[in-house]
């Protein structure tokens, strides 16, 4: 068994006994050379980071020899040591007592590493007493690595009151940084979302945003040359594009990378599954679609603008914010359009996609086992193209949700619901789904692939448009002829939805080809 580094971006311990990592490193070194030294990342959960910010860890400590044969042995000044604060926020912190707790027990382990004394009480105190006694005790410059800052707040999220007290805490805790600059070497602080500085970095005016940083685009997650180079033994009779269509597609302004926990996961165990997605179910942020009477198949290909991309804050939540930071969402591309930023969102991947879908119906059906077996009986129908069936389908969804239900969400009166629903099936069941799709005459609303077959749909409500609009609307605007030239069979397919049954009104299917 080879040399096992320690702290390089990833490595995992592979069933076969072997070691794979991917150095890096090399982006250590930059950080350090363009001088700027205050440093901010935000990336989705098990991405990589708390693994990043352990290599910086070891290379400020000085620890040469875990660096044996990677960029930065011959690349950095192992001559200079420093003391490293590292904090993170590991658990379940929901309450402001204990984020007070184990802010206070995590200085006071790292004094004690270090044989020094403490005497204040409260935590920012304790932080700043900390720097000062490490610069005075080593005579050099300290580094400071927050890793999750964000943690006691997004554990807290769906609770306001106490995510805004979690909040002033710590922005109190890391407000003691800016007035010890000249103690400071470095700092880099990662999380998964980017709250304002007005909220949370106050007077941090020299934090360096490296999120959206083409430079750093690929500092946490696998390239493709990455994955291919390091895991080339793993990889024979492995399917290359399967892989990138389930666990690819990750962007921040650069080149595109892998999950690098899906990764390791599949080569162990074989299998395509939602490794990542499995580990934390988006329940808030199902919520606050709902509350928002959001549209779903915009999910598929949404236009944000920097507002939208940047960072937030609780005390006003975007569900498009919140889902490109979390890592439901990902840039698609970057437009200007009179003067103005317009960034593109979809889902990476398919995991992703399917996954974040079949949880959506979770909620919506609330029902598991009815709605795995309308999944199966969708997936059954498309495959022997029986639109009937189809039909039959949504009609039995739609008719099984309680009176109950309508009486408390008022949803139902939206168009949006019931397209919500109907692209949330075929999403959730993998189908290859397109929404909005343009062509010269407009945008349609769904379209379906499915081998050599193209299903074009369009949804009305009929008590604002009359019977028989939708598919009226798909022959006069001709959508069918983009596909013309691509598809064996094409059919439209007209939904009409009623407000007063609460269920399909009208289900009209033509075939064009």
């Amino acid at each position: 068994m080879k040399k096992l580094p320690i702290g390089i971006q990833s490595f995992e311990k592979i069933r076969s006994g072997d070691y794979y990592y991917v150095d890096k490193t090399p982006f250590v070194a930059r950080l350090v050379e363009e001088g700027g030294g205050w440093y901010f990342l935000s990336r989705p959960r098990r991405f990589g980071k708390s693994l990043f910010l352990d290599t910086l860890r070891q290379a400020f400590l000085g620890r040469k020899e875990l660096f044996e044969g990677l960029y930065l042995e011959t690349h950095w000044d192992w001559s200079k040591k420093y003391p490293v604060v590292y904090i993170s926020f590991d658990g379940n912190i929901t309450t402001p007592a204990l984020l007070e707790k184990k802010a206070k027990s995590r200085i006071k382990y790292l004094a004690e590493d270090y044989g020094i004394s403490l005497s204040e009480d409260e935590e920012s105190l304790l932080l700043e007493e900390l720097i000062v006694k490490l610069h005075r005790k080593h005579n050099t410059k300290v580094v400071v690595l927050i890793d999750e800052y964000d943690k006691p707040i997004l554990d807290a999220i769906d609770n306001k009151a106490v995510a805004i007290e979690n909040r002033e805490k710590l922005k109190n805790l890391y407000g003691v940084l800016k007035p010890l600059d000249a103690y400071l070497k470095f700092i880099f602080i990662t999380g998964v979302s980017k709250f304002s500085k007005v909220s949370l970095f106050s007077g941090l005016n020299q934090l360096q945003d490296i999120t959206l940083n083409p430079a750093y685009a690929t500092i946490c997650g696998y390239t493709q040359k990455e994955f291919e180079e390091v895991f080339s033994e793993r990889l024979s009779g492995v399917d290359l594009e399967k892989i990138r269509c389930w666990y690819d597609g990750y962007s921040w302004l650069g080149e595109r990378v892998y999950n690098p926990f899906d990764i390791l996961l599949y080569l162990s165990e074989g299998e395509f599954r939602p490794y990542w997605f499995e580990t934390g179910t988006p329940t808030f942020l199902i919520k606050l679609m709902d509350e928002r009477r959001y549209y779903l198949p915009r999910l598929a290909r949404l236009k944000v603008g920097e507002e939208l991309i940047g960072s937030f804050d609780i005390d006003l939540i975007n569900p498009e914010n919140l889902l490109f930071q979390t890592g439901y969402l990902t840039i698609v591309s970057k437009e200007t359009e009179l003067g103005t930023i317009v960034y593109t969102l979809s889902f990476p991947n398919k995991e992703v996609e399917i996954s974040f879908n079949n949880c959506l119906l979770d909620y919506l059906v609330q029902d598991y086992y009815r709605k795995e077996e309308n999944k199966s009986a969708l997936r059954n129908a498309i495959r022997g193209n029986d639109l009937e069936g189809v039909k039959k389908i949504f009609i039995s969804f739609f008719s099984s949700i309680p009176h109950d239900w309508y009486r408390r969400n008022e949803i139902y009166k939206y168009e949006g619901y019931y397209a919500s629903v109907v692209y949330a099936y075929f999403s959730a069941s993998g189908f290859n789904v397109v929404v909005e799709d343009a062509t010269s005459v407009g945008k349609i609303d769904m379209t379906v692939f499915y081998e050599d077959r193209v299903y074009i749909m369009e949804f009305k409500v009929v008590e604002l448009e009359g019977e028989g609009k939708a598919i009226a609307q798909l022959k006069e605007k001709r959508y069918w002829e983009k596909y013309a030239d691509k598809a064996g069979k094409i059919y439209l397919i007209g939904i009409e939805f009623s407000r007063e049954t609460r269920n399909i009104a009208g289900f009209d299917v033509e075939e064009v080809k």
